[in-house]
């Protein structure tokens, strides 16, 4: 059942299904915890632990506006950790939230007992994208949701998926008409000076599983072979048929290939909680 928690000065609202090891799915822009519903369904239970935030700016989560950098979205993420008592977790995102996963390995390193890097991209902004985005805040901000959310659906989801699965394609554009323009605003403003984690990539030091749909747009394959490529203990998996939510849009094929990456975890056992260092303060 959904519940909020007080952390960092703000409301968040997240679900925390199943009694096993942590898992944490953080969802992209501009969605809120409900994208990974078939993954809390299909996981939860005796050997998982499912803990899907709404971001600050999304869903059920405190609205703030002005500039969210990607840190402050990692850190609020460790905070709802304190407060659930949970020291380690595999922890992966989808998108924007593939990218807030690698800014929580950047700051909490020893927190991470593997990465699921979804539909995502590590390296650093482009000028040209930092004006992009903040024009797009601003277009947000004047405009609302709507017009947005019906212009990229057909790059979000496939156009296989919205003729064959209109019920997903109707959960896509809801979650990003229902998305709060000021939180929306707020992330992209804060993802156009997102720093450059390429370099990090090769220190990772856990398990790691990098996936995509096979006609992504917005993050190509090519973008999650520079992630295997560079990351060790690497698997990548291209889900066939679906574009930029393949959790959503193949949720078997995802299911599969995330299932297989959990099982290598089944004979470790969660490390205890860990208090906050100063680099996890709001």
């Amino acid at each position: 059942m959904g519940t909020t928690a007080e952390v960092n000065g703000i409301t968040v609202a997240y679900d925390d299904e199943g009694e096993g090891a942590p898992l944490v799915l953080v969802h992209g822009h501009p969605f809120d915890r409900s994208m990974w519903a078939p993954q809390v369904a299909g996981l939860a239970g005796p050997a998982w632990r499912v803990i899907v935030p709404d971001l600050r700016g999304y869903g059920g989560s405190t609205v703030v506006p002005g500039i969210t950098p990607l840190a402050v979205f990692a850190r609020d993420i460790a905070a709802l950790l304190d407060h659930l008592g949970v020291g380690e977790a595999v922890i992966g995102g989808l998108s924007m939230g593939g990218q807030i996963v690698l800014e929580f390995h950047r700051l909490f390193p020893g927190r991470v007992r593997g990465l699921v890097l979804a539909d995502t991209f590590a390296q650093g902004e482009t000028e040209e994208g930092r004006r992009t985005r903040n024009a797009m805040a601003d277009r947000l901000l004047a405009e609302g949701m709507r017009p947005y959310a019906e212009e990229v659906l057909p790059k979000m989801v496939a156009p296989s998926t919205i003729a064959t699965m209109p019920e997903v394609a109707a959960h896509v554009l809801r979650m990003m008409r229902d998305a709060p323009a000021e939180g929306a605003a707020a992330a992209l403003r804060g993802r156009a000076e997102r720093p450059d984690y390429s370099a990090m990539l090769a220190a990772v030091a856990v398990p790691a599983l990098v996936v995509v749909g096979r006609h992504d747009e917005f993050t190509p394959v090519a973008d999650a072979e520079f992630m295997h490529r560079r990351i060790p203990r690497s698997t990548l998996a291209v889900i066939e048929g679906a574009a930029h939510m393949p959790n959503l849009e193949a949720p078997a094929e995802f299911g599969r290939a995330l299932q297989e990456f959990l099982s290598t975890f089944a004979a470790a056992t969660p490390g205890p909680p860990v208090r906050p260092g100063p680099v996890g303060g709001s």
